[in-house]
């Protein structure tokens, strides 16, 4: 992978991970970020590889620079690069992991009670099927 790409790693079944993903790529102009799903071969092995499970993901992982950031670290890193005043939300970095975390987690945990999932992953349009490896 080039590592000037910074991979976000999704999961693509998840109709909350999927609008999350449209919501970074409207406000990804220069298209710094690229995605795979943990459902793909590439997002499976990644997550093995970090050590979580792959069929049962709670975060979204962002690989940037080759350093790896999850959770709530994972989403204000991503909004740093985000145009617009989206930014700004990279200083809730400065709430304590744990709090962050927390409110993560819960959210994750219940994703599918909140927005439902899709029986398939999503399939990119072709201006954006670039920006999805696998």
């Amino acid at each position: 992978m080039d590592s000037s790409n910074n991979l976000i790693i999704f999961d693509g079944i998840c109709n909350f991970c999927n609008a999350s993903i449209n919501f970074i790529i409207q406000r990804d102009p220069k298209a710094r970020f690229t995605f795979t799903t943990v459902q793909g071969k590439l997002g499976a092995e990644l997550l093995s590889d970090l050590e979580i499970d792959p069929n049962d993901p709670n975060t979204f992982v962002l690989i940037k620079n080759q350093e790896v950031y999850l959770k709530s670290s994972a989403a204000l890193e991503i909004s740093k690069d985000l145009s617009g005043p989206w930014s700004l939300v990279s200083y809730l970095r400065f709430v304590p992991l744990f709090v962050r975390d927390s409110v993560y987690s819960l959210i994750a945990q219940n994703r599918y009670k909140l927005m439902g999932k899709r029986d398939s992953c999503m399939i990119p349009t072709p201006e954006l099927k670039a920006r999805f490896v696998d």
